[in-house]
């Protein structure tokens, strides 16, 4: 059981540091060598793009559900006018960034996972090698830099699908008007609310792509490694989310009490 569990521990640290170094030749390639404009838009494209039905349908729906749960509960106190700021906050804090996410991971990560691994168990990475082309940065960087961009636009665009398909409800049950349902947004929803759903977004997208990067570069086992790769590449994207979503609502939040009402107490 003891050796059976340094192994595992020893495995684990190995990992962490394969997939540090990986991102550390990656920043490095980005800052000294940018990708060509060529291989980003097809990243670009194939990231953002062909993600805009999937994450359009995730946050439209539910943005349904927020709008329809907040009028039901909030109905029985007298608060159904607050329907609006319910749907807002949670969408822009919490909800968009983390739902954007996930749908993206198991969209796109996988299949960068799965068409990385294929390279490697079928060496064409080697290939690329043998010809002076460095993969890190033929391959791995212009997904990290498209993940960075687009992620964020995304997470914006699902968080306005959510917020419009919770006035469709809120419209249809209640008869609310424009103005009523998103007067008490505007009231509630801060500046350091979007600054934090972007924040999130940002990591969200470079842990997602790196992470299944990473374990597309190292795959090994031939066709049933690539699929294990894939599957443990959005298992531990999605796990990784979900922690750092909880570290980063407690850090922001604990820094904007600080910037709030000053570092130093009388």
């Amino acid at each position: 059981m003891i050796i059976a569990l340094r192994k595992q521990s020893a495995r684990v640290l190995s990992m962490v540091g394969e997939y540090s170094l990986l991102f550390l030749r990656v920043a490095k390639s980005i800052v000294v060598k940018p990708p060509s404009w060529r291989l980003l838009r097809e990243q670009l494209f194939h990231i953002g793009v062909m993600s805009f039905s999937v994450v359009a349908i995730t946050g439209f729906t539910t943005g349904f559900v927020l709008a329809a749960q907040s009028f039901y509960q909030l109905g029985e106190k007298g608060l159904a006018g607050m329907t609006g700021a319910m749907v807002g906050k949670s969408m822009i804090a919490e909800l968009g960034p983390i739902l954007t996410a996930l749908m993206v991971t198991g969209r796109v990560g996988a299949s960068m996972c799965a068409e990385l691994g294929t390279m490697r168990v079928t060496e064409q990475i080697d290939a690329l090698r043998s010809m002076a082309v460095h993969p890190y940065s033929y391959l791995v960087a212009p997904r990290v830099v498209a993940g960075i961009l687009m992620i964020p636009l995304l997470t914006l665009f699902s968080v306005a699908m959510g917020i419009f398909g919770g006035y469709l409800i809120a419209s249809s049950l209640s008869q609310m008007t424009l103005i009523q349902y998103f007067t008490p947004m505007m009231r509630h929803v801060s500046a350091f609310d979007i600054l934090s759903c972007l924040i999130k977004a940002f990591v969200f997208g470079i842990l997602l792509v790196t992470v299944c990067c990473y374990k597309g570069m190292t795959t090994t086992g031939g066709a049933a490694g690539v699929g294990k790769a894939t599957t443990q590449s959005v298992v531990t994207s999605y796990i990784l989310i979900l922690v750092s979503d909880f570290l980063l609502t407690l850090g922001l939040h604990s820094l904007h009490q600080h910037l709030r009402y000053g570092w130093i107490q009388p």
